[in-house]
């Protein structure tokens, strides 16, 4: 009984000194590729097509990741040495609150995460491979060993393995190896030896097709592939994101205030002789109240709700801190197609030299366009839709194809009619300029004649005349050789210029409120194109945008980076752009200081979707486009776009309202129980109360994700302003320090309390007031004129009930609480009334100094 040899791997080392047929023979598979039934089969003993190191996160990692700040581990350690000397009651109630804390912030997060999960999930990669003799699409982690495989440009190598057969085929493996330039690939064997760079019948994983076509036999997938192998090192570092930088450079802040007050605190409590215990739990107690220690389960939350809002907007994140730079953004940088115009692209008409309609132009265009093979775009779509009862195919057979890329700009297919065995017919289409450099005659009803310069002229009127029209136009020339076994670029010369194709794609409908929508927000569109400049022109015109100026791909490969620095901004019309020019563009407008989306589709999108600072991409971009993107378009169109700007100013305004809220708030607590611990003869709170006053009031903040956001935060960009929250947290922390004292004294002076009411009647009116100054912050305007979210109103109102409650509740006793007089809790609701009015005042003043400041910072930039 013959046993077949196991297929769940991949073949031994060195499989590229070995010729592709050995290795299909090797693998067990076929020039057809694997049935349906065995690449399942494979799949359960090979695994997945992914990277070991791309796992999820689990629910206990993300738990025992709460606990890894030191704030909390220094608690866990003060309960500790409390329970050794004596202190078990103080240990339990301390450890309990972190343990809710941090379990709070726990199932937040793995929320938070799951979502995004399962927002990823709608962005599986496909490849194309052959399954039962037929090209069939499958998910990229489905491919196995044996797998035959198609690539084109625009693709992304899928998995490991030799090429079989190739045409004109040109491979980025920058992510691989940091080589700039494509790759030239091509079926064969190299040395044992070759390094990887040297391996020219290989593509591997993660790097991307730029031209041709080929097809590939997969040899090794998942962890077994190069690029799993050195991932950790070739992982393309993402620059740290404004919203990023912002969060790490608070910390700082932080992390100085709380420093210096701990210390200070401590010490200053040694020397008045107070506990050692007592002291240590204090200082880290104060250090506690003044951290956000939600803060990551805030972010996340807001973040992931932002993400969920957009995606139901038709706008999927693959990045959550690009919701951040979207809403910073201030420049778009987007191509015309399917964004400004319709994308649905009809052929309008083929017409001969002369201008006249012709029926060999649209015989040879259809052939041109329905028998390539390589980068499928939406002009060949077009001329494919078009039937002529002229155009008949059936008796045509195609003999070679040169491929398309982006020096060229044209693709080329020779043909070979029944009628005509001793010639090929080679069939030239691309751009006007392009096609015509490789033209020697002109093809026209009265036969062909030598391209001299007034029929250049002539072919050239035409051009531009048709495009100021906003027709995209493209040449088509041909030329008959006698039979040959193969064709390639050198042969792609001496043609005859046949005539015009033209493609119409009107402006989308409502694009012109669309565009000043956008310019309300904040948000200048400038146009990136490949087009000639009489097409951008009409269609600029025609949406209602008026460009300051225009530079072409020509100008800008003679400038160099300082002048085109100068003029980026100034400029809103790029046309006849090289697509290596568009990262140039883009970085050049960064360096200005502006936050740069850039919105792209294509294969030589890629740099330039990596260099902006929000990259967008659409759900039908080549696979390299897609990938580069932080963003992906569930439909190409600026306003999902537009909705996602509000989406993630939203997400913004409402981080930040967390982070304004808690600060001030805990800052002018943090600063009364200081001051307070050096003057009383006994401490202000214990560090329970400080601990359960902390966790009360971060309650209600979780719901901060889900606020009402006021229209005019949606107007402007959004940037991160460490100086701002600075300001903020002095301003409104000071003016509630004022009232913290005014609470001291009546309830020393006019209420007389005991050491156990004055700690009740305090932990009751800083709670409160905390959440009362939710509602005065988390708006510019008056705060009775902006609605709340109805989850923050009730929880707030929930928790305020809890403050006023607990000094009555059976438990109180464990926080050393007491019962408070009926006006002691009087006094305490008419002094957060009176805060309540002086901050709303304070707020009016602070943001009118802001927006002087705002003026002062755009006059001193221009």
């Amino acid at each position: 009984m013959n046993v077949r040899p196991d297929t769940s791997g991949s073949v031994d080392a060195a499989y590229w000194s070995r010729s592709s047929s050995a290795l299909v023979s090797e693998l067990h598979s076929t020039e057809k590729g694997l049935s349906a039934q065995e690449a399942s089969t494979r799949l359960k003993s090979a695994g997945a097509n992914t990277l070991s190191s791309q796992g999820t996160t689990t629910p206990l990692k993300l738990f025992a990741g709460q606990f890894r700040s030191p704030l909390v581990l220094i608690l866990v350690f003060a309960a500790v040495v409390s329970a050794i000397v004596g202190e078990g009651h103080e240990a339990i109630i301390i450890g309990v609150i972190v343990l809710a804390s941090c379990s709070l912030s726990f199932s937040k997060e793995f929320s938070a995460s799951k979502a995004m999960e399962t927002l990823k999930k709608r962005l599986t990669s496909k490849a194309t491979v052959m399954r039962d003799g037929t090209e069939t699409s499958v998910a990229t982690e489905e491919i196995v060993p044996g797998d035959i495989v198609k690539l084109s440009a625009g693709s992304l190598v899928p998995a490991d393995g030799v090429i079989v057969d190739a045409r004109d085929f040109n491979v980025s493996e920058a992510t691989l190896t940091g080589e700039t330039f494509p790759v030239v690939k091509s079926a064969g064997v190299v040395a044992e030896n070759a390094g990887l760079s040297q391996r020219t019948n290989v593509v591997f994983t993660g790097t991307s097709v730029r031209s041709g076509t080929a097809t590939a036999l997969v040899v090794k997938t998942g962890s077994q592939t190069e690029f799993a192998g050195i991932a950790a090192a070739i992982q393309r570092k993402t620059p740290e994101t404004e919203f990023a930088a912002g969060i790490r450079r608070f910390g700082y802040l932080m992390t100085q205030i709380m420093l210096v007050i701990v210390v200070l605190v401590f010490v200053a409590n040694l020397l008045l002789h107070r506990p050692l215990i007592d002291s240590l739990l204090f200082s880290l107690a104060l250090a506690v109240g003044l951290t956000p220690e939600l803060l990551p389960a805030i972010i996340s939350v807001t973040l992931s709700r932002g993400a969920r809002t957009l995606a139901a907007n038709g706008v999927i994140v693959r990045r959550l801190d690009a919701i951040e730079n979207l809403g910073s953004m201030d420049i778009l940088c987007t191509d015309k197609t399917g964004t400004l115009t319709e994308g649905v692209i009809h052929l309008d008409g083929c017409f001969d030299v002369e201008g006249a309609q012709s029926t060999d132009v649209l015989l040879w265009a259809r052939l041109n366009a329905v028998l390539q093979t390589g980068l499928k775009n939406p002009l060949d779509e077009a001329i494919a839709a078009s039937k002529a009862d002229s155009a008949d195919l059936s008796g045509y057979s195609k003999i070679d194809e040169i491929p398309y890329d982006f020096v060229r700009k044209s693709l080329t297919v020779i043909v070979r009619s029944a009628d005509a065995e001793q010639q090929d017919l080679m069939i030239c289409k691309g751009a006007v300029q392009n096609v015509i450099a490789a033209c020697s005659d002109v093809w026209s009803a009265s036969g062909k004649q030598q391209l001299n310069d007034a029929l250049r002229q002539k072919i050239d009127g035409r051009f531009r005349a048709w495009s100021s029209q906003g027709y995209r136009v493209l040449a088509l020339a041909v030329r008959h050789f006698d039979k040959q076994p193969s064709y390639g670029r050198s042969d792609e010369a001496g043609l005859a210029f046949a005539g015009f194709l033209l493609f119409l794609d009107p402006p989308k409908a409502g694009i012109a409120e669309t565009l000043k929508a956008l310019a309300g927000r904040g948000v200048g569109v400038k146009v990136i194109t490949g087009d000639n400049r009489y097409v951008a022109q009409h269609l600029a015109s025609a949406v209602g945008l008026t460009p300051r100026g225009m530079v072409t791909g020509e100008d800008l490969s003679h400038m160099t980076k300082e002048a085109l620095f100068g003029i980026a901004a100034k400029t809103d019309l790029f046309v006849e752009i090289d697509p290596n020019q568009k990262e140039r563009i883009i970085a050049a407008l960064r360096q200005r200081g502006h936050a740069v989306g850039y919105l792209g589709d294509g294969i030589n999108d890629a740099p330039a979707l990596h260099t902006a600072d929000i990259g967008i991409s659409v759900d039908s971009a080549v696979d390299v486009a897609r990938e580069a993107a932080d963003m992906i378009l569930l439909k190409q169109d600026l306003g999902a776009l537009l909705t996602g700007i509000d989406d993630s100013r939203k997400t913004f305004a409402n981080t930040m309202k967390y982070i304004s809220i808690t600060t001030s708030a805990s800052f002018g607590n943090m600063i009364s129980m200081a001051f307070a611990s050096l003057f009383l003869p006994f401490l202000p709170l214990l560090a329970k109360q400080i601990l359960l006053n902390n966790f009360l009031s971060d309650l209600p903040s979780l719901a901060i994700a889900s606020d009402n956001v006021d229209e005019d935060q949606t107007q402007a960009p959004k940037h991160w302003d460490i100086g701002y929250i600075r300001r903020f947290m002095i301003t409104f922390g000071l003016v509630s320090t004022v009232f913290d004292f005014m609470t001291f004294g009546f309830l020393l002076y006019v209420a007389r309390a005991t050491e156990q009411a004055f700690q009740t009647g305090w932990f009751v009116e800083s709670l409160i007031t905390e959440l009362a100054i939710v509602f005065v912050i988390r708006t510019r305007k008056e705060f009775w004129r902006s609605k709340p979210g109805s989850v923050l109103a009730w929880l707030s109102l929930a928790t305020f009930l809890l403050a006023v409650a607990i000094p009555y509740l059976p438990f109180a006793g464990w926080f050393n609480f007491v019962v408070l007089p009926p006006f002691v809790m009087a006094g305490v609701l008419a002094i957060t009334a009176l805060y309540l009015s002086a901050s709303e005042m304070t707020k009016r003043r602070f943001f009118a100094r802001e927006n002087k400041r705002t003026v002062m910072a755009l006059k001193k930039t221009g």
